[in-house]
């Protein structure tokens, strides 16, 4: 495969398109943070509670969309933005196929635009033929997209998908395991590298197929996990381009497809950077949380408690979304 596998060690914390001014015990709450991911399911779910007043326009969008346990009976349309958004006419990703399986069952999160179903389903016979065996599939979206009740502040127009770092073994797994096992941290403890004991040339060749399909917009992976993949010495180096650094995702990695001819009114994400995203790009997000920083000359004065960031409501969305949730 052209790999060179000798690492070192590994990690993160978490950013997306602003800059980040971060200590070393951000990282720690940021490892906090993506465990929060790998939080157990339930062998027997409890539906929610009915909502005293859903016409209520304050009322949390999540709350609304938390509770459709089905797809909109809709044409096939991603709406919005990957943050701000709505699924209609999702398809469900079948729980068990030949070289996947769906984990964390009682959160009915494996819908997804058919674009995407498609791309995960090719992409898992791929991974077989690059030594990965199949693929255990996390989070989509819900069947109508969406905010969702907890985790994500994306996957809301299903054309996000997380792919876990552990192998899907060679039997099925129980509903038990789908609900309380965990994904296969692949970062080192140091978290400035991935662990040389766990990551393999495997790991490094299912996120190259998936990063080297051209439906894929980004591909999200740890810091620490792009820097070994950066050491890749095949001939063609521009699927790196794709591979894009962001604290957390040490656990799975995040593919995110572009907006589908199908929908005109799914917004794109601003075009990926050129070049292959390695070098002093990559070298700057561990510049700000590893490096040491002067103390201060005088203690601040305390400040104010930040204000909790707004919950996104049925008016923050694309119009659309209303027929989306609202249909039968």
């Amino acid at each position: 495969m052209g790999w060179d596998m000798t690492a070192t060690n590994a990690d993160g914390t978490r950013r997306y398109g602003w800059r980040i001014t971060l200590s070393v015990c951000a990282v720690a709450a940021v490892a906090t943070s993506a465990a929060l991911a790998q939080d157990k399911g339930s062998v027997n779910p409890k539906p929610l509670p009915p909502l005293a007043n859903p016409d209520d326009p304050k009322l949390p969008a999540k709350e609304l969309f938390g509770r459709r346990a089905t797809a909109a009976p809709l044409a096939a349309r991603s709406l919005g933005f990957y943050a701000k958004g709505c699924l209609a006419g999702a398809v469900a990703v079948p729980i068990n196929g030949p070289t996947w399986q769906v984990m964390r069952l009682s959160r009915n999160r494996n819908w997804g635009h058919p674009a995407l179903v498609r791309f995960l389903e090719e992409l898992s016979e791929k991974g077989t033929k690059v030594g990965w065996p199949g693929l255990l599939v996390g989070d989509i979206s819900q069947p109508r997209g969406g905010p969702m009740l907890t985790g994500h502040s994306s996957h809301q127009v299903g054309l996000d998908a997380d792919i876990w770092f552990t192998p899907m073994p060679s039997r099925e797994l129980t509903r038990q395991e789908r609900e309380e096992m965990s994904a296969t941290m692949v970062v080192a403890k140091d978290r400035k590298d991935v662990d040389p004991k766990i990551w393999t040339p495997a790991h490094a060749a299912i996120i190259k197929a998936a990063a080297e399909g051209p439906e894929v917009e980004r591909l999200f992976v740890n810091p620490a996990i792009k820097k070994a993949l950066c050491r890749y010495n095949g001939p063609d180096r521009s699927w790196l381009r794709k591979v894009r650094p962001i604290w957390g995702h040490d656990y799975h990695f995040h593919i995110r497809m572009r907006c589908p001819a199908d929908s005109p009114d799914c917004r794109p994400q601003d075009p990926v950077p050129t070049g292959d995203g390695c070098g002093a790009e990559l070298d700057g997000w561990f510049k700000k949380v590893f490096e040491p920083r002067p103390k201060p000359k005088e203690p601040k004065e305390p400040t104010a408690k930040p204000k909790p960031k707004p919950q996104l409501r049925m008016a923050d969305l694309p119009p659309a979304c209303r027929q989306v949730l609202l249909a039968p």
